[in-house]
């Protein structure tokens, strides 16, 4: 008897990206991927949402606990501080198009039925997620990716990427085929958990305003 290799033994989101369609069919099609094992464990795909026109998309790692059981991106605390420092540094959220360079909540347990942990995604999941971002960036055609966190990073820009070294600057580059200007922050989340929250928090606000004159 052979055995039937499963789709997400591939590592690759492709077979499921639809080859035309804006980004309602792009969401709706991510809904079925099986791209990667990580959909096994998660409540649901979660997708990039906001403005069809934005002029700039902000890319982060996956989807958290909050926005795993909602569907939708950057819902849950670190969301709701990105919102504030953006509009502090002068973009509109409601002008922007978020996303996460991997479509699925990755995360552990230390016991059954115990609060639900992030785990980072792995460089082979977050390369098997690629084609969906590609597919985003081809529609929404943003001026500028916002960048956020190491992760998000990686996934763009390659695993030697250190947000430490290039956060707060204009970098061009190629991504998926497009020239890119992309400005590299933290990730909200890890403001959350900073020692000096205060400090973190200006840190973000700052690395915005360069995203912000970048688009003026």
């Amino acid at each position: 008897m052979v055995r039937t290799k499963a789709p997400e033994d591939g590592y690759t989101a492709e077979p499921f990206v639809p080859e035309r369609g804006g980004l309602t069919a792009l969401r709706r099609a991510a809904v079925e991927c099986r791209g990667c094992p990580l959909h096994r464990s998660a409540t649901q795909t979660v997708f990039g949402a906001g403005d069809t026109n934005a002029r700039v998309m902000l890319v982060g790692e996956q989807p958290g606990d909050e926005e795993d059981r909602q569907g939708k991106p950057f819902v849950g605390p670190a969301g709701h501080l990105l919102d504030r420092a953006l509009e502090e540094a002068g973009i509109d959220p409601s002008e922007a198009y978020v996303t996460n360079a991997v479509k699925h909540f990755k995360f552990t347990r230390a016991e059954p039925r115990k609060r639900r942990i992030h785990k980072a995604p792995t460089l082979r999941e977050m390369t098997a997620c690629g084609p969906w971002l590609a597919a985003e960036l081809a529609v929404v055609e943003p001026e500028l990716i916002v960048v956020l966190g190491a992760t998000a990073g990686k996934a763009l820009l390659g695993s030697s990427f250190r947000v430490t070294q290039v956060r707060g600057t204009v970098l061009e580059e190629e991504i998926h085929g497009r020239a890119e200007r992309l400005v590299p922050t933290v990730h909200p989340s890890s403001v959350l958990r900073a020692d000096d929250r205060e400090a973190a928090y200006r840190g973000l606000v700052s690395d915005l305003e360069v995203a912000a004159r970048t688009l003026s």
